[in-house]
């Protein structure tokens, strides 16, 4: 009779023990630190003279902040969101995953790939390894321009990621 309370004990350890491994633990970027860096990566733009929209999405791609200069185009509003999109599903820069799409045909299919914008002006942000989100700009005459901005504003803002 005494195996039976150990089987049972045995049993419900080995149960819980698998339960809790289907739970992840994951980081992500806070609402109000990804709005601080929408915000301070337009007016780094704006301070080169470019006028432009910024997105910041989290790990999973999904819009966490957004700021807008006057006088940027609508058409910076889905752009910025778009480059964070992909930046983040890939854990890329943009402009690394287009220069990689344009030289390496197996590549060139990613254009196919829904939400995917390859253009310069994504870039993932980073807590040690871990990508916790990203920045995408749109509006500035140039892609390698938009990640300018955005990387300026990383590097200035790296100690929080930390």
């Amino acid at each position: 009779m005494t195996r039976y309370p150990l089987a049972t004990l045995v049993a419900t350890l080995a149960v819980s023990g698998a339960a809790h491994a289907a739970v992840l633990s994951e980081s992500n970027i806070s609402s109000a630190e990804a709005q601080k860096l929408a915000s301070a990566t337009v007016a780094a733009c704006q301070a080169k003279g470019y006028h432009v929209s910024a997105s910041v999405v989290d790990r999973a791609g999904l819009l966490k902040a957004f700021a807008r200069a006057d006088n940027a185009g609508p058409h910076t509003i889905e752009a910025s969101r778009a480059k964070a999109f992909t930046s983040a599903s890939a854990k890329a820069p943009t402009l690394a995953i287009m220069e990689n799409a344009q030289k390496n045909p197996a590549a060139a299919n990613l254009t196919d790939i829904p939400g995917y914008l390859l253009l310069g002006g994504g870039v993932p942000i980073k807590a040690g390894n871990s990508v916790i989100g990203a920045i995408g700009v749109a509006g500035a005459p140039g892609g390698n321009l938009d990640a300018q901005c955005a990387d300026a504003v990383l590097e200035e803002n790296a100690a929080l990621f930390k």
